[in-house]
């Protein structure tokens, strides 16, 4: 992961130039929304931009999918058909990853989304997520956990199969290389 916060004025373009283009071309994923708004926002929340530029390195392909009624900041999510590509194969946090004793991933995802500025999705998020399209239908993504499942040993994920959205449970030490994470921004 990139350490410096900061995007050249080349990166910072060609990344609000991809984010109007992707919130153009899906306008139901943002109804009401005006993207002059939003860039104003961005333009004003730099450390923001870095973590959707982040994101989108990573396979989210990040869109706004709509906008807090009381803080009034806009909401991005990872709109990639399939969990992104760069962010697979983690376990869940830290602790699952240090009670690996074979076989570690590379990382996990709490440490790897905060890393980014930005969270995994909740449970509720994720099924909100799905009401604006049809995602992870191939693969799985790592969604917040309840601190009453995690303490347990476990985390939960989601998916969508038969044209249902699934929560399931795991060892949060687990994983895989069709499970990654998505996250939310708030700018």
């Amino acid at each position: 992961m990139e350490t410096k916060k900061n995007l050249s004025p080349d990166q910072r373009l060609a990344l609000l130039t991809t984010l109007r283009t992707r919130f153009e071309e899906n306008k139901p994923r943002h109804k009401g929304l005006d993207w002059p708004k939003v860039q104003a926002k961005l333009e004003a929340n730099p450390e923001k931009l870095w973590s959707l530029h982040l994101m989108e390195e990573t396979g989210g392909e990040p869109d706004v999918v709509g906008q807090d009624s009381q803080t009034g900041e806009y909401l991005f999510y990872d709109c990639s058909a399939e969990s992104p590509k760069g962010r697979r194969s983690l376990c869940y946090d830290r602790e699952a990853w240090e009670k690996r004793k074979e076989n570690k991933p590379a990382d996990n995802a709490m440490d790897v989304a905060a890393s980014m500025g930005i969270e995994l999705l909740t449970e509720s998020a994720y099924r909100a997520l799905q009401q604006l399209g049809k995602f992870d239908l191939k693969t799985s993504s790592w969604v917040k956990t309840p601190a009453e499942i995690r303490k347990h040993g476990g985390a939960i994920f989601c998916d969508r199969r038969y044209d249902h959205v699934f929560t399931y449970h795991n060892g949060a030490d687990s994983y895989y290389a069709a499970r990654g994470f998505r996250g939310v921004l708030k700018v």
